[in-house]
């Protein structure tokens, strides 16, 4: 099924906000292993809107349009492409009920403008919009799909998860189960062509690689009749994969490296300390980010100037000023005094030069250490070179220092 995604709003074409709807869909849809060829994007005007839909509908199976669903007078998607496959409108008293409700709950009154979102063409298949007073809907026509969803995000959302899937997996007669790998350390040029033939070879399941933000994904995507029976086509791809590039993999499941790095914490009740200095505080924020860190991150340190490496981790003033604040031997002695005192089984420093300025040809910019610290085992330090700006600097800084973590605990 090949399907396109178009976006309508004119404050999309006028760069006010993002248009992460077409992101996400895209994921979802590629999850089902529907094929998504085309973003558009058209302003609110019927007679763009209308040539923009008909294009869309002429070069793909399904058509999914989000945006222009609101009480307002510009809010016409529903009523264009009614229009344009001549069918009426018509009230849906469901709705209706449902969006008093709504605003009862708020103790607000709904005004009559409001009663434009009940309404739709005739025949559709209306979503459910738990999230939000514009329902979506879904209407087949001439062997094409055309979906309408809301463009808030946090509405699409859950229109798309609790509606549209379910639609689409009773049509296809088939449910799509997806399985992603997440590994590290390894480009994704490397990974793809370590895995060449495996995805040359592909059928059921898929193998889809992407490139995140310092890490590689791979998506194994299984068609089965019968949920149940995904794992026996999956098992063995995933095996054939890990034989290969396992050293870098480090999850199956949708989950960040902070994430996991979490979960081991609580499966090994391991205790965990940051100190940092060039990443300012990111480690810790990405572990916070996790429920039930609270356990095993006992103590962050961000340890930017070297008075705050001296007087709070008790780093020597000679090793500042015999090797600087970014060497082998400061990050050492930032992970051995933070997991001093925190009496935490491991520890983790970072110190570099994230840029853009500060960078010698001895020590250029990107340049950062990590230090290691565990309880009973010698400290260490790894050195990284890292490009392009200073966010994508501290970025990989921070991913990096929780790869390391991630290895330490899960030994």
């Amino acid at each position: 099924m090949i399907a396109e995604i178009l976006a309508v709003g004119t404050e999309l074409l006028l760069g006010q906000i993002a248009n992460t709807d077409a992101q996400y869909l895209s994921r979802g849809l590629s999850a089902l292993g529907i094929t998504v060829y085309r973003h558009s994007v058209v302003g609110d005007n019927p007679g763009r809107l209308r040539e923009a839909f008909f294009q869309a509908l002429e070069r793909s199976d399904l058509v999914i349009a989000t945006g222009g669903l609101g009480p307002t007078m510009d809010d016409l998607t529903k009523e264009t492409i009614a229009e344009a496959l001549g069918l009426p409108m018509e009230r849906h008293e469901p709705s209706f009920a449902a969006m008093k409700a709504f605003f009862d709950r708020l103790g607000r009154e709904m005004t009559p403008n409001n009663e434009k979102q009940i309404w739709f063409p005739q025949g559709c298949t209306v979503l459910r919009n738990d999230r939000g007073t514009a329902p979506g809907c879904a209407i087949e026509h001439e062997g094409k799909t055309i979906i309408i969803l809301p463009g808030p995000p946090r509405e699409l959302q859950w229109v798309y998860d609790n509606q549209v899937v379910p639609y689409l997996e009773k049509r296809c007669g088939r449910k799509f189960i997806s399985r992603f790998l997440r590994f590290y350390g390894i480009g994704e040029s490397t990974l793809e062509s370590v895995l060449a033939d495996l995805i040359a070879a592909q059928t059921n399941p898929t193998i889809a690689p992407y490139a995140g933000s310092g890490e590689v994904q791979l998506r194994l995507t299984a068609a089965v009749s019968d949920a149940e029976d995904a794992d026996a086509l999956l098992d063995p791809v995933q095996r054939q994969i890990e034989a290969r590039v396992g050293e870098y993999l480090y999850t199956d499941r949708w989950g960040s490296m902070a994430e996991t790095v979490v979960r081991l914490l609580a499966q090994t009740g391991k205790t965990v300390a940051v100190a940092e200095s060039c990443t300012g505080g990111m480690i810790a924020s990405a572990l916070v980010d996790h429920p039930g860190v609270s356990q095993s991150l006992l103590l962050g340190v961000v340890s930017y100037a070297n008075q705050a490496k001296e007087t709070v981790l008790g780093v020597r003033a000679e090793t500042l000023e015999r090797y600087g604040a970014v060497s082998e031997q400061t990050a050492c002695e930032m992970a051995e005094g933070v997991l001093r005192i925190s009496g935490a089984d491991v520890a983790v420093s970072t110190t570099g030069i994230a840029g853009p300025d500060g960078g010698t040809e001895e020590k250029p910019v990107g340049l950062v250490w990590i230090g290691l610290a565990e309880k009973g085992k010698p400290v260490r330090a790894v050195r990284h070179q890292f490009t392009r700006d200073r966010n994508y600097v501290r970025n990989s800084a921070t991913l990096a220092a929780l790869d390391m973590l991630r290895r330490s605990i899960a030994k």
